[in-house]
């Protein structure tokens, strides 16, 4: 069993750096040794290069716009299902080795044969998402809730992890 937990975003946008500070909080903490945490920022292409390596189970950190409160936190499981409708929606694979967000890394998975095993997105509702470095108030009170939920996944041990029901709406908020 191997689990890669992936925080992602751009740390020169406000709470689009929300994914690297967790990823950051969780690889500086014990976990289990089937669990690799890495800060892969707006390195797309080189997540979709690990990912060919082979996982059960990818654990994607980053924001997640749906239009809640700022700080809201969700678990959503992106299955193949849904790859395959936003695949079908959407322009293909782009490639920007620079500001690839996790559908098009998944697409660009996909078309090289691979897969990332069970997909949970850790997502974070932002609140400002352009130029400066900082996460807002809502947002970085979010951070703690974010590794508390990834330490319960990875404490649930493998197995767990693989065939827990996972609900798609918005699970827990952090402080305003």
């Amino acid at each position: 069993m191997t689990v890669l937990v992936a925080g992602l975003g751009n740390i020169f946008l406000g709470d689009d750096g929300f994914g690297v500070e967790v990823a950051a909080r969780l690889a500086a903490q014990p976990h289990p040794e089937w669990v690799r945490v890495a800060d892969y920022g707006i390195r797309g292409v080189h997540l979709a290069y690990d990912l060919m390596e082979g996982y059960d189970a990818t654990v994607l950190i980053d924001t997640d716009q749906r239009g809640d409160v700022p700080g809201t936190v969700r678990l959503v499981e992106i299955t193949a299902e849904h790859r395959a409708a936003d695949r079908a929606a959407g322009d293909g694979v782009l490639v920007d080795p620079h500001g690839m967000q996790p559908n098009r890394v998944l697409h660009l998975l996909d078309s090289c044969g691979g897969s990332p095993g069970r997909v949970l997105l850790v997502g974070c509702e932002p609140a400002v998402l352009e130029e400066g470095i900082g996460l807002s108030r809502p947002v970085l009170a979010a951070v703690d809730v974010a590794v508390v939920l990834v330490r319960q996944l990875w404490d649930a041990g493998p197995q767990a992890l693989l065939e827990q029901s996972v609900s798609s709406g918005p699970s827990r908020r952090g402080a305003p």
